[in-house]
């Protein structure tokens, strides 16, 4: 990890009130991604990990029984409960928990997140991966910054000295590792996609 959980967290608290505004086309459609292929049904629990302002777990609430978000920014997670309480959504739970320790041990039945796991370093990211599975999901959907080829800082969505992204054969690898199997890949751009993971039985 490039910096701490607590760097984040101070970074994401200082942008909270303005991230929606933001946002380039790629990272929308990365964001529109992982809604359609989380596809929960409405007896389904989602968590969303790095839930941010709350833009995943708010568009599947209407789909599933309950969402839950976690992220360690609490000026996000603030923005996140605003949006839900002036959208009157009551089926979504926000709070603090990272990801290899969400702070959460009810039942999962898909496990989302976007643009947030690229600040773990590849280790992390496998222990991060392998925690999501021993919430037994059955569905993983994964939106971040990945490398499709080479790693290039010139080009959009990696700045080395804040993200640590992986490529998406570490990825996939860790994703099999941990007993899911890839059934989805989505390349929104050269440094960013979706992967779609189900629990092999």
């Amino acid at each position: 990890m490039t910096k701490t959980v607590d760097d984040h967290a101070a970074r994401f608290d200082e942008k909270a009130d303005e991230y929606d505004d933001g946002g380039s086309p790629e990272y929308r459609e990365c964001r529109d991604l992982v809604i359609d292929h989380a596809d929960p049904g409405p007896d389904d629990v989602v968590l969303d990990l790095g839930t941010g302002t709350g833009a995943i777990a708010l568009a599947l609430a209407d789909r599933a029984d309950r969402v839950v978000g976690r992220d360690v920014s609490e000026g996000m997670l603030a923005e996140a409960e605003r949006k839900a309480a002036e959208a009157g959504i009551e089926n979504v739970a926000f709070g603090i928990g990272r990801f290899r320790e969400p702070d959460y041990d009810g039942p999962v039945d898909v496990v989302t997140t976007n643009f947030a796991l690229h600040h773990l370093a590849d280790e992390e990211k496998r222990e991060t991966i392998e925690r999501i599975a021993e919430l037994g999901p059955r569905r993983f959907v994964l939106g971040d910054v990945m490398f499709f080829g080479e790693p290039d800082p010139d080009e959009p969505f990696y700045s080395p000295e804040v993200d640590d992204p992986a490529t998406v054969g570490m990825l996939a690898d860790a994703l099999t590792d941990a007993g899911f199997s890839l059934t989805a890949v989505e390349r929104v751009a050269d440094q960013v996609g979706v992967l779609v993971a189900e629990r092999r039985v």
